[in-house]
C-alpha cells in the first residue's frame, strides 16, 4: 500500500530497521559541520522547531527533548535523593547538564564529550535544550574519549547519565561490561548510573544483551521505556545502583522529592509519571526473562539496524 506524505517542502526520511521508519517535514538546514568524526546538521521542522541529527540519525529538538532528557537524569537523581556530584558521558546538546544543574544542591556536573563541535554547533543553534548550561560555572568540560576519563578519573560521583550514541563501531565500548564495571567504581555508595538501552520495538535482542552487561556488574537494575517521538518509536531506558532502587518509591514520595527541590515544572516526569515509566508490558517483560548474552570487550552486537551506512540512514525527499 502506497500513500502520499505531502505536497510541497522536503521530508527527513530516518529508516531505523531493515522494516521500518518514519519521516518528518523539514523547512532548512540552519548550520552543517563536518567534523574529523561525524556529520553534524542542525535544521529546522514545523513541528519540533530546531533539531539535531548526527550522520544521518535525529539527535534532539527543542520541543520533545524533555520526552528523553527528564526520565534520564531526574527518576536516577529522585532515587537517589540528594545529588552533588554529577557525570554527563556524551551529552554534547548540553540537555542532560542543564535538568542536572537545576538540583540546588549540585556543586558539580562534569560533562565528557568526545567531539567539541556538537558542543558548538548546539550552543549556537539549541538554546532551548541546554537553557545557558555551558554558561553555569559549576560545569566543567572534559574533551576527549569518555571510557578513557571515567577509568582514569579520580572523583567520586553521585549520578553517572551516560548521553550517548547508539552501540555501533567504537562505541560498542561504551556498552560493555568493563566500561560499566569502570562507572561503578566511580559512583559513590548508593549512586546512580543511566544510559538508553535501544527500543523493544525494533531492537529487542539488543537491549536484552545490554540490561544483561549491567546485570552482570550492578544489583539494582531498572528498565523503564518512553515514547521519545523524534527517535519515531517506543524507546527504553535503565537505571542502575548498588542500592538505591526507584521501584522502592511512591508516588508521593517522587513528588515530595521534586518539590524539595523546587522542580515543580517538568514537562513530563512526576510521581505518576515514574511509576508508570517503570510499569514495563507483558511482552517486555516476557523479552527480558529470555537468556541473554552480556556485551564484553571486543562483542558485535551484530544488529543490522546498527549499521549506520546501511540501515540507518536519513534522505531528503521532495513532496
Amino acid at each position: 500500500m502506497s500513500a502520499s506524505i505531502g505536497t510541497g517542502g522536503q521530508f527527513a526520511v530516518e529508516q531505523l530497521s531493515p522494516d521500518f521508519g518514519f519521516y518528518l517535514r523539514t523547512t532548512g538546514l540552519l548550520a552543517e559541520r563536518r567534523s574529523s568524526m561525524q556529520h553534524i546538521e542542525i535544521v529546522d521542522t514545523p513541528l519540533f522547531g530546531r533539531a539535531m541529527r548526527i550522520d544521518g540519525c535525529f539527535m534532539t529538538s527543542e520541543r520533545d527533548e524533555f520526552f528523553y532528557h527528564e526520565p534520564m537524569v531526574h527518576l536516577p537523581a529522585i532515587a537517589h535523593g540528594d545529588p552533588r556530584q554529577a557525570l554527563v558521558v556524551g551529552g554534547g546538546d548540553g540537555g542532560a547538564a542543564h535538568h542536572l544543574l537545576r538540583y540546588p544542591n549540585m556543586a558539580r556536573v562534569v560533562l565528557a564529550e568526545l567531539d567539541r563541535d556538537v558542543i558548538d554547533m548546539a550552543r549556537a543553534w539549541l538554546p532551548a535544550v541546554h537553557r545557558g548550561a555551558w554558561d553555569d560555572p559549576r560545569l566543567e568540560l572534559r574533551l576527549g574519549d569518555g571510557r578513557a576519563f571515567i577509568e582514569s578519573c579520580e572523583s567520586r560521583f553521585d549520578q553517572i547519565v551516560l548521553d550517548l550514541t547508539d552501540p555501533f563501531g567504537p562505541a560498542v565500548a561504551l556498552y560493555t561490561c568493563e566500561f560499566y564495571r569502570a562507572c561503578r567504581r566511580a559512583l559513590r555508595p548508593g549512586g546512580v548510573l543511566s544510559l538508553h538501552v535501544q527500543s523493544p520495538i525494533h531492537r529487542g535482542a539488543t537491549m536484552a544483551r545490554l540490561l544483561a552487561s549491567l546485570r552482570s556488574v550492578f544489583p539494582v537494575v531498572r528498565p523503564f521505556l518512553q515514547y521519545v517521538p523524534l527517535y519515531g518509536t517506543l524507546w527504553a531506558m535503565a537505571m542502575a545502583s548498588d542500592r538505591a532502587d526507584p521501584l522502592a518509591l511512591t508516588a508521593a514520595e517522587v513528588d515530595a522529592r521534586l518539590a524539595r527541590h523546587g522542580l515543580n515544572d517538568l514537562q513530563l516526569y512526576s510521581g505518576d509519571t515514574h511509576l508508570a515509566l517503570l510499569s514495563l508490558p507483558p511482552f517486555v517483560r516476557r523479552l527480558l526473562a529470555e537468556p541473554a548474552r552480556p556485551v564484553v570487550d571486543g562483542d558485535s552486537l551484530d544488529d543490522p539496524s546498527l549499521d549506520p551506512g546501511a540501515e540507518r540512514t536519513l534522505r531528503l525527499v521532495r513532496g
